[in-house]
């Protein structure tokens, strides 16, 4: 059973609240979704993949936990913020949501694609269900 999702309007706030906001001139949000689309489909056009109905996620905290100090040394980037769902979740239910703050729009953007990539590739177990 999915947790409940944070909400990202709190999360602004707190970061707007939080003492790295003079630092900063742009915050991002990244909210992935458990899609039906299969990945085999979307990253190696498996087009014999069965429809997703679910998925089972994982993830290791100490991992995301050293991906969130990786992403602090990046220049510009001031305000990390992550939570990841747990469980078997449903088509819709969220996955991740990641908040981050810096000082540009360049160094926001890849901070937060450096971070998201990380944990998407080194931090977490996805397993489809159909």
């Amino acid at each position: 059973m999915a947790i409940p999702s944070p909400s990202m309007d709190a999360w602004l706030k707190e970061a707007k609240a939080d003492a790295s906001a003079p630092k900063i001139g742009m915050y991002l949000t990244h909210n992935g979704v458990v899609r039906q689309t299969p990945k085999a489909l979307v990253r190696q056009g498996d087009t014999s993949a069965q429809p997703v109905t679910g998925m089972r996620f994982s993830y290791d905290r100490d991992g995301v936990e050293a991906a969130i100090a990786e992403t602090y040394r990046l220049p510009g980037v001031y305000y990390v913020r992550v939570w990841l769902n747990e469980g078997e979740l449903q088509v819709g239910d969220d996955i991740m949501y990641v908040l981050l703050g810096g000082d540009i729009r360049p160094h926001v953007i890849d901070g937060l694609q450096f971070l998201v990539e990380r944990i998407k590739s080194q931090c977490v177990q996805e397993t489809e269900l159909r």
